[in-house]
């Protein structure tokens, strides 16, 4: 068995007990809810996976940072080449965030869309554009990470993160990136987002980021 494979046979079982706990579990915790359902792993294991996932105990004190690199200039293509009309051959996700009005500040909103149907597959919210709100994101996905494909997104600072390159080295999925400055190389979350604006958030009023997700998670 591969690495990839090796790595993403549990990875939903961790994440689905990570986020019941509040994202409070840490690999102890963890291991002990999955040998409650015969699920046998070393904490080594749930750690590399964590690490791969970005999912970090709000209890842990260190905390993993972004690391910016020339990669997101120079090294990754556009690999997806405006090629929107996939069918069900391969399982491709757009990204993308825009900022939505919490009170007297910003929010972020970051959206993964499938190809495949252009649903809305992953989202979350938060109070800065990091690839933490990314990872957060893509850890909704339903889908086995080992299995999808292709992730596309604009040159945005928060995709060009070491962590999220490991991920997607872990489960041996393509990223691909717009050319700089080019809306139309990610049409379909662009279209995504002028829908969400208009049927979500005008005219609506937030208080906070916890009500901000509450009314997407209902909206989605």
């Amino acid at each position: 068995m591969n690495r990839q494979k090796s790595v993403g046979l549990y990875a939903d079982k961790i994440v689905t007990l990570f986020n019941q706990s509040y994202q409070s579990y840490g690999t102890r915790r963890i291991r002990f809810d999955l040998q409650k359902e015969n699920i046998w792993v070393s904490r080594r294991y749930i750690a590399r996976v964590m690490k791969a996932l970005l999912l970090v105990s709000k209890y842990t004190v260190k905390r993993y940072q972004s690391h910016n690199t020339e990669v997101n200039e120079t090294a990754t293509e556009n690999h997806l080449q405006r090629q929107f009309d996939v069918g069900d051959k391969k399982q491709i996700v757009v990204a993308d965030l825009t900022y939505i009005q919490v009170k007297q500040r910003w929010n972020y909103l970051c959206v993964l869309v499938n190809l495949s149907d252009r649903q809305i597959v992953g989202y979350h919210v938060g109070q800065h554009k990091t690839a933490e709100l990314v990872m957060s994101a893509l850890s909704q996905i339903k889908l086995p990470l080992s299995k999808l494909d292709l992730f596309h997104s604009d040159r945005g600072k928060e995709f060009d993160n070491r962590l999220l390159a490991d991920c997607f080295k872990t489960f041996n999925i393509t990223h691909s990136l717009s050319k700089k400055g080019c809306p139309y190389d990610n049409a379909v979350a662009e279209a995504t987002f002028k829908t969400i604006k208009t049927e979500f958030v005008k005219g609506q009023r937030f208080n906070s980021t916890a009500e901000l997700q509450r009314a997407f998670s209902a909206y989605a």
